[in-house]
């Protein structure tokens, strides 16, 4: 049984929905600090051949919140977004069905940021026909965790029945093996595999929101040879 846990971001890349593909349980941190720098609320499409940064506008609140406490700002115009959206894809090959995911990603009536950005990835998962079970972390700690760090990544694949917890290769810096090694866990990273794909006929522009590879490729494409990726220790 393979766990991975993440933050929850925005569309995020495709190496995100990889890792997804790649384990049994998913969860997602919803008692984190919201880091405002990151990319929870923000992501980047393609525009006129270059990336272009989107935001989703908080409340302002206090920076030390943790992600489920933040909230969308009251003046976020969804069909704005969505406009800029269809403007920079209007002449994709796959814009025709990929506008009304968009259109359900940005539907009006979810404030809760955590929601908002959960609820997105899991339409994302099923638009591309990604099964594994999304979790979210305090309803799998039963409340909020008093752990932190290694501790209560370990906590969380315990309590998932997990084996192996698979991280991303930044990872490598925070995490060894014989941190899990104690607890009948095996440590796994995941080598992404991040192929060009045809965008408009100019130089690739890697590293961008899912949506972009949805814009651009099937989702039997997606869901097939885009989810292969390696595991490594």
């Amino acid at each position: 049984m393979k766990t991975a846990i993440m933050q929850p971001y925005f569309l995020p890349y495709l190496g995100y929905f990889q890792l997804i593909a790649a384990v049994d349980r998913f969860v997602v941190y919803d008692t984190i600090q919201y880091t405002k720098k990151g990319w929870i609320n923000r992501n980047r499409m393609l525009r006129n051949g270059e990336a272009a940064t989107f935001t989703i506008p908080l409340q302002k609140r206090s920076d030390f919140l943790d992600v489920r406490d933040r909230q969308v700002a009251g003046e976020f115009r969804p069909d704005q977004l969505s406009a800029q959206i269809a403007g920079a894809y209007r002449k994709a090959p796959e814009f025709a069905r990929v506008m009304p995911l968009v259109e359900a990603i940005l539907a009006p009536g979810v404030a809760n940021l955590f929601d908002f950005v959960h609820r997105s990835i899991g339409l994302c998962c099923d638009f591309i026909g990604l099964t594994t079970p999304i979790l979210v972390a305090s309803k799998v700690e039963a409340g909020r965790s008093d752990r932190s760090g290694v501790d209560r990544v370990i906590d969380l694949c315990q309590r998932t029945g997990a084996t192996t917890y698979v991280n991303p290769p930044g990872g490598r810096e925070l995490y060894s093996a014989d941190q899990f090694r104690p607890h009948g866990i095996a440590l796994k990273f995941l080598q992404p595999r991040l192929r060009p794909y045809a965008q408009f006929g100019g130089d690739f522009v890697p590293a961008l929101s899912i949506l972009d590879v949805l814009m651009f490729n099937p989702a039997d494409r997606i869901r097939g040879e885009m989810m292969e990726a390696d595991l490594a220790d």
